[in-house]
């Protein structure tokens, strides 16, 4: 009888302002993954601070890589900031992919004006796979902006259709498509 080999992978959450709330599907994946799941922790979600925030994802980094090798970070809208400044800073740390969601368009009309010190980002290379998800109409970053974002973070990417910025608000629930998506990706 052969065994079937199952994936082990450590997940680090960088949700973006505000958090990820019970109905966001980044907590819902979290609370199915338990303790191989690491939520960044953040002075302020509603006051980001580029440097906190890249300090936070390093600290739930460390955690995660104690429960396995494999670490997979699992972004939205401006955790992709967070999630990409840390992965320049940090080139050899191993990480198996970045999953990339809803990023803003740092120059975009609707970018969050508390998020000022992210303003500094430029996406560049990122030194591990990765999957930029956009929505169709996000009023953060349109399907345009989106796709300039995957291609200078060298990622491939994936339009979800008219699901706006692919939060809560979005009712996506546990969205079995980003779970499929997420799994391609580790493949």
């Amino acid at each position: 009888m052969r065994k079937r080999w199952q994936i082990v992978v450590a997940y680090v959450i960088i949700p973006g302002i505000d958090g990820s709330d019970e109905r966001h599907w980044q907590s819902l994946w979290e609370r199915q993954w338990g303790a191989s799941a690491v939520r960044i922790a953040p002075a302020s979600w509603s006051g980001p601070d580029l440097g906190d925030w890249v300090e936070a994802v390093g600290r739930a980094y460390r955690e995660a890589v104690r429960h396995d090798e494999r670490v997979v970070l699992v972004a939205h809208s401006l955790g992709c900031w967070a999630a990409s400044a840390w992965l320049e800073g940090n080139p050899s740390s191993p990480v198996a992919g970045a999953f990339l969601v809803a990023p803003p368009d740092p120059h975009g009309p609707a970018f969050p004006h508390a998020a000022k010190t992210f303003l500094t980002v430029s996406a560049r290379p990122l030194p591990c796979p990765a999957l930029v998800v956009a929505g169709g109409d996000d009023p953060y970053c349109t399907p345009e902006a989106a796709a300039g974002l995957a291609a200078r973070w060298e990622a491939r990417r994936h339009l979800a259709g008219a699901c706006g910025h692919l939060n809560s608000a979005s009712g996506l629930g546990e969205w079995p498509h980003g779970r499929a998506l997420l799994d391609a990706l580790i493949g």
